[in-house]
């Protein structure tokens, strides 16, 4: 389990600094923390505790998140600051990518460690089911995913089996809560579609991940962080 204690806005802001500059591979966002560390005020007691090793935290995506992406993302969790409790570390969904790669980022904000999964995406924003995203939607029975930032909050159990609703927190995703939009695990999501299809399933506008991976994403994710999910 990875530790809950969220960094001080003065140590968040230092570390997104250095994650927004380095993002094209995570030993290279180590490498600039580590840099930046030295040369300005150490943070705190809580960010420099040594991280514990995780199993399978193995970044998966060949370019993590786009600087571009980085930077709309810290901006969300900048203007969202006071409905997201935790913001050690957040969830970033780069929806330019297509389903059969690992894009749902766990970024760590303390220590610029990353981890990525498969997730799929809504099947009203890719009608021809190619696996990109073609289009985001916010209306209710479009089946499509949103863009924007999402808080992440009660866990529940239901169709999909256990199962995290979310909240949309920007006019461009408002309706999550309603639509039920929410994170869980599919069969679709599973890495065994790629073998055999050469791209996930499509859900109706959830973040559905595979059956064998929600597990480590609630604990990863846990509630009241935030989720951005984008195309740039």
């Amino acid at each position: 389990m990875v530790s809950d204690a969220a960094p001080t806005r003065r140590g968040l802001l230092k570390t997104a600094g250095a994650l927004a500059g380095a993002m094209a591979l995570p030993e290279a966002v180590s490498a600039a923390m580590r840099a930046t560390e030295r040369k300005q005020t150490p943070l705190s007691a809580s960010a420099l505790a040594p991280v514990r090793p995780t199993p399978r935290v193995v970044p998966s995506s060949p370019r993590v998140v786009s600087p571009q992406l980085m930077r709309k993302a810290l901006a969300a969790i900048e203007r969202h600051g006071n409905r997201v409790a935790h913001r050690d570390r957040m969830v970033i969904a780069d929806f330019s990518a297509p389903s059969a790669q690992p894009r749902f980022h766990f970024i760590d904000l303390v220590s610029g460690k990353s981890v990525s999964k498969l997730v799929a995406h809504g099947s009203g924003s890719d009608p021809a089911h190619s696996g990109y995203v073609q289009r985001f939607s916010n209306q209710d029975g479009s089946n499509a995913s949103s863009e924007g930032a999402f808080l992440a909050s009660e866990y529940y159990v239901g169709k999909h089996g256990r199962s995290q609703r979310l909240i949309g927190l920007d006019p461009t995703n408002n309706n999550a809560l309603s639509r039920a939009i929410v994170v869980h695990g599919a069969w679709y999501s599973n890495p065994e579609m790629l073998r055999t299809h050469g791209r996930l399933g499509r859900s109706q506008g959830c973040f559905a991940v595979g059956e064998r991976e929600l597990a480590e994403v609630f604990d990863r994710l846990g509630q009241g962080r935030m989720i951005y999910a984008a195309k740039v």
